[in-house]
């Protein structure tokens, strides 16, 4: 079993079922996924970051976007994502609480058209986790912590050799996390051995 997460104030190593399923998030099961394709492993860590309404934290509208159950009307922030379907495996909150979504061992639908290292369709080989905030602000201590141990437990469930940010596989569409986020502090805390992706800024 891997060894305690630094900075996770000695907290239990979470791990991943034959499932799929972390026993350490609260689960919110989304229908936006399928079937990875049979020769597909997971093998690439994707990090986003999201906020609805966008630079708002707290509330459920990013669990009711996963759920296809958002009110556009709320907000009007929301108009554009009307008929889309959408999910990550996993969203990290402010405080660090973990929400999963979708099985491991599955599909989610989290990055979109995009590209690694030459091969297409990342959602195949990949596995998404959303943080909450944008691309201007810096992520909460909490956050990180909570980051560091799924990708310890992901790590030793699944072949994971790398890790990208969302704005890199799918560069001409998307700037998340943005230059918030603290890649060293992250790959320095895993203490992994997970490459980065090549176009790296940080």
């Amino acid at each position: 079993m891997l060894g305690l997460t630094p900075g996770s104030q000695q907290q239990p190593t979470w791990e991943i079922d034959d499932a799929g399923w972390c026993a350490g998030a609260r689960r919110s099961e989304s229908a936006n996924c399928d079937a990875r394709p049979p020769d597909a492993r997971a093998e690439l860590l994707v990090v986003h970051s999201i906020s609805l309404p966008p630079g708002e934290f707290g509330g459920d509208s990013i669990e009711r976007l996963f759920s296809n159950s958002l009110d556009f009307s709320v907000h009007p922030g929301f108009a554009e994502l009307r008929g889309l379907r959408v999910s990550s495996h996993f969203l990290i909150r402010r405080d660090g609480a973990l929400v999963q979504f979708v099985s491991c061992d599955a599909r989610a639908w989290h990055a979109g058209v995009s590209e690694f290292e030459g091969r297409v369709a990342c959602n195949d080989f990949s596995i998404g986790i959303e943080l909450e905030g944008t691309d201007r602000d810096p992520f909460a201590d909490a956050q990180y912590a909570s980051l560091v141990r799924i990708t310890r437990a992901l790590y030793a469930r699944y072949p994971l050799t790398a890790v990208a940010a969302h704005s890199e596989i799918a560069p001409s569409r998307k700037t998340d996390p943005g230059p918030g986020f603290l890649w060293s502090r992250f790959l320095d805390e895993c203490a992994l051995p997970l490459r980065r992706a090549r176009n790296t800024a940080n």
